[in-house]
């Protein structure tokens, strides 16, 4: 599956497409910087350059990978969000990294629960996880957001991370989870919406 194949979704703010080579300059440097710490970094160039010829041939592979995150009306890049299951994952994952400067506007909850209906409704996935740092707060708070709890019964990729497990495509239908995602989206996307308080995505 080339690139330009990878299906494009469109949100409020956001439009998810595949990625491609003009956009590498933001995830590498997000991947040199102190917020990758939590996801293996920071990486060198090489290692940056790497893992994102792995974001792109996960696509080819399994058939379903990492949107990056664009603006709808300036194109602008915001991060990343999508499916993630390299070789030894005991699930599939879905995973979201927004750039440092893009934090706190709702940004990768927005993106991440489109792409999560796209995996439920349209390759009919009856449910994922989220493997996250203990120590990664941000993340943490974004999962539960998306109403994922944590499963300690389920399997560590490492033995370092905890799993949230997210709600299925039955479970999140007509509730108030999706109810409450969709209203804090419409926040964000309100111009006259100023949050305050402690960056939560």
């Amino acid at each position: 599956m080339a690139t330009h194949n990878i299906p494009q979704l469109e949100t409020r703010r956001l439009i998810l497409r595949g990625p491609e080579p003009e956009d590498y300059p933001n995830f590498k440097a997000t991947f040199a910087s102190y917020r990758s710490r939590f996801m293996g970094g920071p990486l060198s160039p090489y290692e940056s350059w790497m893992l994102y010829a792995a974001e792109i041939g996960h696509w080819n592979i399994r058939g379903y990978g990492m949107w990056m995150i664009h603006d709808k009306a300036t194109d602008e890049t915001y991060g990343m969000a999508g499916g993630w299951m390299p070789a030894g994952w005991p699930e599939r994952e879905i995973a979201w990294i927004i750039w440092p400067e893009m934090a706190g506007h709702g940004y990768a909850l927005e993106a991440t629960h489109a792409a999560r209906t796209y995996f439920y409704t349209q390759l009919g996935w009856d449910g994922a996880v989220s493997y996250l740092d203990p120590k990664n707060l941000d993340s943490i708070r974004l999962a539960e957001r998306l109403g994922a709890d944590k499963d300690k019964s389920a399997a560590s990729v490492d033995g370092n991370d905890v799993v949230y497990r997210h709600p299925s495509a039955a479970q999140l239908a007509n509730s108030q989870i999706n109810d409450g995602i969709e209203m804090e989206i419409s926040h964000y996307a309100d111009p006259m919406f100023k949050p305050k308080g402690y960056a939560l995505d």
